[in-house]
């Protein structure tokens, strides 16, 4: 499998910190927040890593190279101006495959998180080892947290591993998931679009499945929040 760690955003929040920094090289407790996510990549077998950037993305570049140096092979979707979350994957769906592959936000800090946990939640078969008909088969698996401060009233419902964009509780999206590739088909490279769009209009046919994560998760996105991690 391969994984996808968006990196793209400006990080309007974080300022001044990222007029001079890319956000996913901000240091939380000695570490970049990307450097958390590609090391636990690789200790989950995933080596095959994608990363899109637009703000001070040759710094990303720069800091992280090849990815030899965390065992790891690193590839690069640079945009010339930032296509948001789905747009980001659309864009780079050449380098990703024909696949499933594994997704996430580059600021993001969740440093406990098992990926090796995405590599088999996509079910092609039914019990009975039947194919699943590709229109009503899994197209997504998402994470979902408890609502923190900022999101409070949730982004999604959960019945029985099935997202549903109705009902109650609501969990918060972790901004971590496996997706097949023809779910960013609408989109053509270099068009802007929100992920979280697709996620309810899929959710909706009941086509997302998804798993609650319950170990430490932040989305680090002031620069409190920054420093509250790091005290």
């Amino acid at each position: 499998m391969k994984a996808m760690i968006l990196a793209a955003g400006r990080g309007e929040r974080m300022r001044p910190l990222t007029d001079t920094c890319p956000k996913p090289l901000l240091k939380v407790r000695g570490r970049p927040l990307i450097v958390w996510h590609i090391q636990n990549l690789v200790r989950a077998g995933i080596t095959e890593i994608v990363i899109n950037h637009a703000h001070l993305g040759q710094m990303i570049e720069e800091a992280l190279g090849d990815g030899s140096q965390f065992g790891a092979r690193i590839q690069y979707s640079p945009e010339a101006e930032a296509l948001e979350t789905a747009g980001g994957i659309a864009n780079a769906l050449h380098l990703l495959g024909e696949e499933p592959f594994l997704a996430l936000s580059g600021d993001i800090y969740c440093p406990h998180f098992d990926f090796s946990e995405a590599l088999d939640v996509l079910k092609d078969k039914d019990h009975r080892g039947e194919p699943y008909p590709a229109h009503v088969r899994d197209i997504g698996w998402i994470w979902l947290t408890p609502n923190p401060w900022h999101n409070p009233e949730g982004d999604f419902a959960l019945n029985l591993y099935t997202v549903a964009s109705q009902g109650s509780p609501k969990w918060n999206f972790a901004n971590i998931g496996v997706y097949r590739p023809e779910m960013f088909a609408a989109i053509a490279p270099g068009q802007k679009a929100g992920l979280g769009k697709l996620l309810f209009e899929f959710a909706g046919q009941g086509r997302i499945g998804g798993e609650i994560y319950q170990d430490e998760w932040v989305n680090v996105g002031t620069v409190q929040q920054l420093e509250e991690l790091n005290a």
